[in-house]
């Protein structure tokens, strides 16, 4: 096989839970400052919010890698959240969802424990608290007061940085021309460059030829008829 050159691109890589690191660009740029500042926040909580595919979990992950925080859900909520809370701060993703489980007491009880014990609070979600449904008056009024952070959603520059890693981390060398193909056709979302790739890889593999904007057509254009 002949040799594909990588595309360079040289971003800052932040490591989280699992071993995924995520990419700092514009688009998240902000998002990242924040959660750099803490435990400098104006506030015991702040909320990341942003569409589908924007990284937002991604970027929750990396918070609770860094700061050594506790991941809480629907069910760890509902069982009265941790019950030593030694950790210096918790992460609750999709916590729009979570409320409307009819968990908004347990989550006004956990925001009241961390905050009387100078403990933070991330909550991630598809849009900003002041447009969450909120019955409790108590836990709205924190939620309006917390700091709405939005994370835009993948511009080129992250989508390609991310294609390469996908692509490195298949082993897989691709020339610059296949990734600027894909990032000018694709959905903005990391979902959609998984599956390309991973489509990608598959479709070489059984033809035995390398990754080239022919194939890579072909497997785009494959999947936007299966959408």
């Amino acid at each position: 096989m002949t040799e594909r050159r990588q595309l360079p691109l040289d971003f800052d890589h932040r490591p989280a839970l699992g071993g995924e690191e995520f990419v700092v660009t514009p688009s998240n740029a902000e998002a990242v400052a924040w959660i750099d500042r803490w435990p400098d926040w104006p506030g015991p909580a702040l909320a990341l919010h942003g569409p589908p595919g924007c990284g937002k979990t991604h970027l929750a992950q990396v918070f609770a890698a860094g700061a050594g925080a506790c991941l809480l859900g629907a069910g760890e909520l509902a069982a009265g959240g941790p019950d030593d809370l030694t950790a210096p701060a918790c992460v609750v993703d999709d916590a729009e969802t979570v409320l409307a489980q009819g968990l908004e007491e347990a989550l006004l009880h956990l925001h009241n424990r961390l905050a009387e014990a100078g403990r933070h609070l991330l909550l991630a979600a598809r849009r900003p608290p002041a447009r969450w449904t909120v019955a409790l008056e108590d836990l709205r009024s924190r939620l309006n007061a917390a700091s709405a952070i939005a994370i835009k959603p993948p511009d080129d520059t992250l989508i390609a940085a991310v294609l390469v890693k996908l692509f490195a981390d298949r082993q897989l060398r691709v020339d610059s021309d296949v990734v600027s193909f894909m990032v000018a056709r694709m959905d903005r979302s990391f979902d959609a460059a998984r599956r390309l790739v991973a489509a990608l890889d598959a479709a070489a593999l059984a033809e035995r030829r390398n990754i080239t904007v022919p194939l890579a057509r072909r497997v785009v254009e494959l999947a936007s008829e299966e959408d």
